[in-house]
């Protein structure tokens, strides 16, 4: 007779029907495994497990019977718990559950934007252009306000005309004008700057150190040179004007804290990639001078 493993009875692997010489078939319920004979085989012949093999967290198990073992051989020969005809007819297999992998949706991510090729970049030296400008409300009641606190300046007197005892303008200079002779003499000064520091005081050029304010001013020049009866005029009192920007959608707006400024003397010039802004404000015209370089290209 040929003997079969029990292994064989629950496997997967299809075994193919094997007949004794004596003509006894094999049984493929499973747990029996016998061979028996066509003939006598009856209602209550075969002991075996309707149900089928269950592995779950270490434990063996029948569905039909809950018989639990941890050991395999154990399992193997727990014996049926059913009684019906043999059969020579493996049993079907339990299909297998689906493959959740293959049934899960794809995500669809939309497609990254096509980032647009950028502009190439002009030279920051090209020419200029003036650009146009609108007088608010508000600065317009501004400027008629200032106007009439603006008195009328004195009339100036002749530039060439030196008053006598007009004091020399150069630093350290202790002369004052004479008449004519004065222009002829020899002007001692200090063509450096006044330096104050850790209690000293000291020109700039000559280097004579001293803690004392009126001895200071008392030190007699180290340059020579001519006499100056004239302050010179400074055309322009340029001053630091607080400033910021922001940007709302393609426009960057930047703000400039200057009170009461002069259209008539102020103006905005640009290229596609610089901004130059030059503001002349308040009653003593002072003037805010910036550059300011674009980091993208503007549209003119």
């Amino acid at each position: 007779m040929t003997s079969i493993s029990k292994l064989g009875i629950i496997g997967t692997k299809s075994i193919s029907i094997k007949m004794s010489e004596n003509g006894k078939l094999l049984c493929y319920n499973r747990s029996c495994g016998q061979m028996f004979d066509p003939e006598s085989n009856k209602e209550d012949s075969c002991l075996h497990h309707p149900g089928l093999p269950v592995f779950h967290d270490a434990y063996k198990i029948w569905s039909c019977c809950n018989k639990k073992t941890t050991d395999f051989t154990e399992f193997l020969n727990i014996k049926g718990c059913s009684r019906a005809y043999h059969s020579n007819v493996k049993p079907l297999e339990p299909e297998k559950p689906a493959n959740k992998e293959n049934n899960r949706e794809v995500p669809s991510y939309p497609k990254p934007l096509q980032q647009k090729e950028a502009l190439p970049r002009p030279d920051i030296n090209e020419p200029v252009q003036r650009l146009s400008h609108i007088i608010g409300p508000s600065l317009k009641s501004m400027l008629e306000k200032m106007q009439k606190e603006i008195t009328l300046e004195p009339i100036e007197v002749d530039s060439s005309i030196v008053q006598l005892n007009t004091p020399c303008q150069n630093k350290g200079c202790q002369v004052a004008y004479k008449g004519e002779q004065s222009n002829a003499e020899t002007c001692l000064y200090h063509s450096g700057v006044p330096v104050f520091h850790e209690g000293m005081k000291y020109w700039s050029c000559c280097i004579k150190r001293t803690t004392d304010f009126n001895s200071f001013l008392e030190q007699v020049g180290c340059t020579t040179g001519k006499h100056k009866w004239h302050k010179e005029k400074n055309i322009e009192n340029k001053i630091n004007c607080r400033f910021d920007w922001h940007q709302t959608g393609s426009s960057v707006i930047i703000s400039i804290y200057s009170k009461c400024s002069l259209p008539d003397l102020s103006y905005v010039e640009s290229n596609a990639v610089k901004l130059l802004v030059h503001i002349t404000f308040g009653k003593h015209k002072e003037v805010f001078e910036e550059e300011f370089v674009l980091f993208g290209v503007s549209t003119i």
